[in-house]
């Protein structure tokens, strides 16, 4: 009897078991994020993920990347080509689109337009063919910050808006400092290092004299002439004048740590609508300084987008998870959007004249008063070639600077190079 007592005990576990649901192990959607060691600088970034999975139960793991973006690129095609393995959700850089557009699924189907119809230009650097190949996340854009402290000491009302009046303001305001017992002040600092970000800048030089894009629209290469060659000169000057003679060497991290010693009195470097309103702190020895649109020339000014939207590989185990995530990280934009244009703007920054981009930042109503334009690097024109063509141009520019090549000399060679790259032909009118 005890041995049928107990079959029947067991029976019945057995079954109450069988009517259990089954365990579910929680989804964990991998996320190759370019923003991976941004959650010190930016620690609302790291929180959306955590309020994510709090919601809605599944887990994000955080891949990390080599810094540069060059680096970065490597790994990314590395892991997309792999396919098994690959990663859930992908942050790609603004220029990624058409190298690795072909690992990416078409999310046109996926969203309402709301989430990612916005800037023209932003929209169009994440479509490949008519493919929307990444949703917008966070863009980025070329500006000037400047020392307002410094600009009112020595007379100026307003930040510089033409190349040729930063030269002047930054000749008078080194030799100002140093005449003051400060031996080490510099004018302007940049990044000069050999890597995309000097992609970035020589753009803007020669956008802003009518040098073109490098590779236009119409795949027509407009690199070699007497603008953008005039443009590259002007920057070379300013290695060991108005700008510290290793700038060549800086990188974004040497750049902005040098502006943040209080050593420069003005500094190119990148914003967001993120970091405008989180990252503010004053450069040592100043208790203000103010953001402006990159300075211009002839044809205008030109700050150009940077940033990175969120793709979903072709080859992700869960992209439906994926795709939930995405919806979350946008509307935590959308809301950080609201909030800003309730919030007071930080007393110690001054916002004047931004890019187009920016346009939510209420501006002052001066007559003239314009905002730069955003321009994308050539990275659609050029499709899976860009890589190749941002090294060139980044190898000829950075021969400019260091006095290894003389201007002239170094754009016919890309002209060349290019031609050979991408099978393009050439602009016929200069």
């Amino acid at each position: 009897m005890q041995a049928a007592g107990a079959t029947v005990v067991l029976a019945l576990c057995f079954c109450l078991g069988c009517s259990r649901p089954p365990f579910h192990k929680p989804v964990t959607v991998t996320f190759l994020d370019l923003e991976w060691d941004a959650q010190d600088r930016l620690p609302g970034l790291g929180k959306d993920l955590v309020d994510f999975t709090r919601e809605s139960g599944i887990q994000v793991k955080r891949l990390p990347g080599p810094d540069g973006s060059l680096s970065q690129l490597g790994l990314w095609k590395e892991l997309l080509q792999k396919g098994a393995g690959s990663p859930d959700l992908c942050n790609i850089d603004v220029v990624w689109s058409g190298i690795l557009g072909q690992y990416l699924m078409d999310l046109k189907p996926y969203f309402d337009t709301s989430l990612y119809l916005q800037d023209p230009v932003l929209v169009s650097s994440y479509t490949v063919g008519n493919q929307l190949v990444a949703i917008p996340h966070h863009a980025y854009v070329g500006v000037l910050f400047y020392r307002s402290d410094l600009l009112r000491r020595y007379g100026y009302p307003e930040p510089p808006k033409t190349w040729d009046e930063l030269e002047r303001m930054a000749a008078r305001i080194q030799a100002g400092e140093r005449a003051k017992g400060d031996k080490e002040f510099w004018g302007f600092v940049w990044d000069g290092f050999a890597g995309e970000d000097l992609t970035c800048a020589g753009l803007e030089w020669q956008i802003s004299e009518g040098g073109g894009r490098i590779i236009e629209d119409d795949k027509t290469i407009s690199v070699n002439n007497p603008q953008a060659i005039r443009s590259w000169q002007r920057a070379a000057r300013w290695v060991g004048s108005i700008s510290p003679p290793g700038v060549v060497a800086y990188g974004k991290w040497d750049a902005e740590n040098f502006w943040g010693s209080g050593k420069a009195a003005f500094y190119r470097g990148w914003v967001s609508d993120y970091s405008l309103r989180v990252l503010h702190t004053p450069p040592a020895g100043a208790t203000e300084f103010g953001v402006t649109s990159v300075p211009g020339g002839p044809a205008g000014q030109a700050s150009t987008l940077g940033g990175n939207g969120l793709s979903v590989p072709r080859t992700s185990a869960h992209p439906r998870e994926a795709m939930e995530l995405i919806r979350y990280l946008r509307r935590q934009d959308i809301q950080f959007g609201r909030d800003r244009d309730r919030s007071p703007q930080p007393k110690e920054l001054v916002l004047f004249a931004l890019p187009s981009i920016l346009q939510a930042y209420p501006q002052p109503a001066k007559p003239g008063l314009v905002r730069g334009n955003v321009v994308a690097r050539p990275s659609v024109a050029a499709g899976p070639k860009y890589e190749e063509v941002s090294r060139a141009y980044i190898r000829a520019v950075h021969a400019v600077l260091t006095g290894d090549q003389a201007p002239a000399a170094a754009a016919a060679a890309l002209e060349k190079e290019l031609v050979g790259l991408t099978g393009f032909s050439l602009r016929t009118s200069r």
